[in-house]
């Protein structure tokens, strides 16, 4: 059963807009709420800043990569594009690292999933690359689409990139139990 998210259908709100909300995953925690699944599995930099009453994150995985990926039309890499080189990203954290690290570069937003920002990519003949967390690729099994993994020092990563949230109902404590033998996270949980 796949389920759609106000994320994967609105792809013009800016990301600025929606950020903290639960704009990627409210949808998904309404079938969790109603019994329709067990659990969530959320990109974690994707969580709202509050958790919907009556929802726990059971845990938050490692990171898989933390970094972004540079996904070049002509496999070329960061410092190789051409002056002006379009690169598509709506994050804004990606968008102010690319414009520090070379201020000529043409930033257009590009949102969707991977699928639909890959082939945007290839259709958009204005667009030379796109940046998309490396993690979301090697999930897919699209590493060899990868040019470049940037270095953080260009593109810190979000400190959520690369890892899965397990939401689950707060009275679901023995799933809720199972779940956290997974988690990372030291801290308190959520």
């Amino acid at each position: 059963m796949g389920i759609d998210t106000c994320g994967d259908k609105d792809t013009k709100t800016p990301i600025s807009k929606i950020e903290g909300s639960d704009f990627f995953t409210r949808e998904i925690d309404k079938a969790l709420m109603e019994g329709r699944i067990d659990f969530a599995v959320h990109s974690a930099k994707d969580l709202p800043d509050i958790t919907r009453d009556g929802l726990t994150v059971a845990a938050v995985t490692e990171s898989v990569d933390p970094r972004d990926a540079l996904v070049s039309k002509y496999n070329l890499r960061l410092n190789e594009l051409p002056l002006r080189a379009t690169i598509g990203t709506s994050s804004r954290r990606r968008q102010e690292g690319l414009r520090k690290y070379r201020s000529d570069f043409r930033i257009i937003d590009i949102r969707g999933n991977i699928g639909k920002r890959l082939q945007e990519l290839y259709v958009n003949d204005h667009l030379q690359a796109i940046i998309i967390a490396v993690a979301g690729l090697l999930r897919l099994k699209l590493a060899h689409k990868i040019t470049q993994k940037v270095p953080l020092d260009i593109l810190a990563p979000h400190p959520l990139q690369g890892r899965l949230a397990l939401v689950a109902g707060k009275d679901n404590k023995k799933l809720v139990k199972l779940l956290s033998t997974i988690d990372s996270r030291e801290s308190v949980r959520v």
